[in-house]
């Protein structure tokens, strides 16, 4: 600055004043002590109601998980009718006296739905020592015949011997070997999950040949092999089965108005139907 009080680059820098003194600016904002202890006071206070719930908490469910008010004193099967309850609370192992609330639900249903008799299970609890086992069976679709007659259900699980004489709802599945058999009872083989494909499509068609087909053999590589109730063998092939069960009606209705006797019925080629003449075999 000039001495003639002009500002020039060339002149020395003006003092400047000091605003940021502490009694204009930042004197107000400090707290008083009191109220800073105040704070701190109110913050250890609900730190330690934090901790108090905690605990209460803590004990609360230690007590849930160790009183014997809840000890399990009964459990019950409902559902049940092929399958024995006995059987069913033995997979279950369930042991008297065991806590409520320590019963491990997915495990306890996991071990009753591994019966082959079960498709689903489900475990309640009822205050205050009671459990409940719901349990879903399988229902019988058909029978397989090895070197005795087994039951399977819609999904081709085995769910056991036919150890009665019985009239199957649907066609008698055949041509499975032991290992495929014993392999039901926890996993269908393809052949096993094809027949029941099959037997499902004769029974979508809704028509008079669901009754007509007595048997299912899956033992030929070309595929199924039909027998009707009246002996003849009918040969579908691997694919289109619900065209060529549709074309066999037909065939069926019209080999039944002909005096002259057909022992098999070939439909594995396309558009052609091929009879073989004679007694079956």
């Amino acid at each position: 600055m000039s001495k003639a009080g002009l500002v020039s680059p060339r002149g020395r820098a003006p003092a400047l004043s000091d605003l940021g003194e502490r009694d204009g600016l930042i004197a107000r904002q400090r707290l008083p002590r009191p109220r800073r202890w105040r704070r701190l006071g109110r913050a250890l206070t609900l730190t330690c109601c934090g901790l108090l719930v905690l605990a209460v908490q803590a004990a609360g469910v230690a007590w849930l998980l160790t009183t014997e008010h809840f000890a399990v004193r009964m459990v019950e099967v409902r559902g049940a009718s092929r399958v024995s309850p006995d059987g069913i609370l033995a997979a279950a192992g369930i042991a008297a006296g065991t806590n409520l609330w320590r019963l491990d639900r997915a495990t306890v249903t996991a071990r009753v739905e591994s019966l082959p008799e079960v498709r689903r299970a489900e475990l309640i609890r009822e205050l205050p020592d009671r459990v409940v086992i719901l349990v879903e069976e399988r229902r019988p679709f058909t029978l397989v015949h090895g070197t005795r007659l087994h039951w399977v259900d819609e999904e081709g699980r085995a769910l056991g011997e036919a150890r009665e004489a019985v009239a199957p709802p649907a066609p008698v599945i055949s041509g499975l070997t032991e290992e495929e058999l014993a392999a039901m009872r926890t996993r269908p083989s393809p052949r096993a999950r094809a027949a029941i494909a099959l037997i499902r499509a004769l029974l979508r068609s809704g028509s008079p040949l669901a009754s007509q087909i007595s048997e299912i053999d899956m033992s030929r590589r070309d595929g199924p092999v039909l027998y009707t109730d009246s002996g003849i063998e009918v040969r579908l092939g691997h694919e289109e089965w619900e065209q060529r069960l549709a074309r066999l009606e037909g065939v069926l209705a019209q080999v039944g108005s002909q005096e002259t006797a057909v022992s098999a019925i070939d439909l594995r080629y396309q558009d052609q139907v091929i009879l073989k003449k004679g007694g079956r075999g």
